[in-house]
């Protein structure tokens, strides 16, 4: 494996990905930075929480935790993942034939990964988040999106 994250974490992030869509209808974070004792993620969104959003937010990711969802790891082929996942964060090295592992988190959350995870997650702990904000739109970024960064950990 790939990535050295730490598996409550990163679980943590998966369940907080899904959570995402669930609730504002985003995709899943384009960067993250995973770290023991606390963490960021990155969405395209165009505002920032309100108190209220923040709140259902961090409720919804730790009643997805206290539901001791197991979390698995499969290697399908490719032509499944396809029609099960996006793969359009695949690195190019992956090839058309190369089977792809995903991990599913219960029946909550689907995605391809490479990375450790916990084995059920009741073993993650409580959601806190941190902050969120929008970040400022760099000069002559080549996107038009705002960007809402999420800040978190787990207690």
């Amino acid at each position: 494996m790939a990535k050295d994250y730490d598996p409550q974490m990163h679980t943590a992030e998966h369940v907080l990905n899904q959570t995402m869509i669930r609730l504002f209808g985003c995709g899943r974070c384009f960067s993250s930075h995973l770290n023991p004792g606390k963490s960021k993620c990155d969405y395209y969104f165009d505002r920032d929480l309100t108190v209220i959003d923040a709140a259902a937010l961090e409720s919804a990711v730790n009643i997805v935790l206290d539901q001791d969802l197991p979390v698995q790891e499969r290697m399908v082929p490719r032509r499944e993942a396809e029609s099960l996942v996006n793969l359009s964060k695949l690195p190019a090295s992956v090839g058309p034939d190369d089977p792809i592992r995903l991990v599913t988190i219960g029946d909550y959350d689907i995605c391809p990964c490479i990375g450790a995870h916990v084995s059920s997650t009741g073993e993650v702990g409580r959601f806190c988040l941190i902050s969120h904000g929008l970040l400022e739109k760099e000069a002559g970024s080549d996107t038009e999106q705002s960007v809402l960064r999420l800040r978190f950990k787990l207690v």
